[in-house]
């Protein structure tokens, strides 16, 4: 199950991560570059996660993640807990540039 769920979580955070750096992209110059600063590290890190995931020498796709189910529901959190903290620093900069 945490596998499956591992597999299809990471494609998404990606399309969010993408999203949200689109979003910073558009609101123009901001006192703090967000995509610089947590965009494109979480985006380093995903890449890595991802080439671990499909590579042989750790083939997960032949053993099943129950060893450390913890660890890999670890970066599931932190991934999708700097999702929604971007998506409440987006809103704050959007207001603040309205003003």
């Amino acid at each position: 199950m945490v596998d499956r769920v591992y597999k299809s979580e990471l494609p998404r955070f990606r399309a969010d991560f993408e999203r949200l750096r689109k979003d910073f992209a558009g609101l123009g110059p901001t006192k703090t570059n967000w995509i610089e600063l947590r965009i494109d590290p979480l985006l380093k890190h995903l890449d890595s996660l991802e080439q671990l995931l499909h590579s042989e020498k750790h083939s997960l796709e032949s053993s099943r993640l129950r060893n450390g189910v913890a660890l890999f529901h670890s970066d599931l959190v932190y991934l999708r807990d700097n999702v929604k903290g971007l998506e409440r620093v987006l809103q704050s900069e959007t207001k603040s540039l309205k003003k």
